[in-house]
């Protein structure tokens, strides 16, 4: 059983279907989305579309959450933007999704942590707002009785693996549309993954042992930064070409 994780789409459509392209050739058995695939200011609708046509499974991010609960005036300009793009049976889709469940004996899906679709999972932000690997106690905290072999996760955009003391796979695949951005939460920090590729991971147990991969997939990373740029949200901009913070 081979299975490709995909993450944090942000409406980035062209990536996304650059990251099926390089999976279709590897033959994977399933697909599954881990949640905030749409917000942004990049094509969420046509980002919808395609998601909504596949027979993967699906789980919402904090971005489903909160273009469907928070409302005028309380979005971020990612949202407000993606909430008044979509169409009524997108949000009606969105609605359906969990943003954490058991899809296997062996594998555990959440968006962030089991118990939140807003804290980090593998990594820790300190007051400095430097970002390291979380430590064996954290994880163990943050895990609570998941005691799943494999607990996929996504939210931070960092592709992480990580393999527990109790022999658990921990594996975050990165982000598909978003290499870089700057949050507050609980710190001020900022995530940079250095390039602007596209990212996913296949995980599949070989003999008895789960394993994973973290893989990069090139893109017209340069149609989308315009696009941002034209949506007037130049913080996207030099993340999408460059997978920095400017």
């Amino acid at each position: 059983m081979r299975i490709a994780l995909v993450s944090d789409i942000h409406g980035n459509l062209p990536a996304l279907q650059a990251v099926v392209r390089d999976l279709d050739r590897r033959g994977v058995d399933a697909v599954i989305n881990l949640g905030d695939a749409l917000s942004g200011p990049l094509l969420p609708q046509a980002t919808a579309e395609f998601l909504m046509a596949q027979d993967w499974e699906h789980l919402a991010g904090n971005h489903e959450r909160q273009v469907l609960t928070l409302g005028p005036g309380r979005w971020g300009p990612e949202d407000a933007f993606t909430h008044g793009q979509l169409a009524p049976e997108v949000l009606a889709w969105i609605a359906t999704l969990q943003p954490a469940r058991r899809y296997s004996r062996d594998l555990y899906l959440c968006h962030a942590t089991p118990a939140s679709d807003l804290d980090y999972l593998l990594d820790t932000v300190e007051p400095s707002g430097a970002v390291r690997a979380a430590t064996a106690a954290e994880l163990q905290a943050r895990l609570g009785t998941i005691d799943a072999a494999v607990i996929a996760c996504g939210h931070t955009h960092h592709p992480r693996v990580l393999r527990t003391a109790a022999g658990q796979l921990l594996v975050n695949p990165g982000s598909v549309g978003l290499q870089a951005y700057e949050w507050d939460r609980p710190h001020r920090h900022r995530i940079q993954n250095g390039a602007p590729d596209a990212r996913y991971a296949i995980v599949e147990r070989e003999h008895g042992q789960w394993q994973a991969q973290l893989l990069a997939v090139p893109y017209d990373h340069e149609s989308m930064a315009l696009l941002a740029q034209a949506r007037g949200m130049a913080d996207w901009v030099h993340a999408l070409r460059t997978g920095y913070m400017e």
